[in-house]
């Protein structure tokens, strides 16, 4: 048995968690937005807020992001769409 074949495997099941823990799957966001007609561009508009187009697309497949950017992101949605949302609305982590 090969000692480096398995060091690889377990290094690949590593990076396979942590990419897990990063990628979250497509958010309620994307679906939120798609529901108003939303897009990228129409949230960085809404707000004041430092929001760029990456921060949206990101939030949308499922980055994890900080606090603030999804705070951020939660005043965009509500002042583009015109409906109050929470953050358990717009994310499911």
């Amino acid at each position: 048995m090969d000692p480096f074949a398995l060091q690889s495997d377990e290094n690949a099941a590593a990076l396979e968690r942590r990419m897990l823990m990063r990628d979250l799957g497509p958010q309620p966001i994307a679906r939120v937005m798609e529901f108003h007609g939303l897009k990228a561009k129409d949230l960085v508009a809404a707000t004041d807020d430092q929001l760029t187009h990456k921060m949206v697309a990101r939030a949308c497949k499922g980055r994890r992001l900080t606090s603030n950017t999804k705070r951020k992101l939660q005043v965009a949605v509500i002042a583009a769409s015109g409906e109050a949302y929470t953050l358990e609305q717009l994310f499911n982590y």
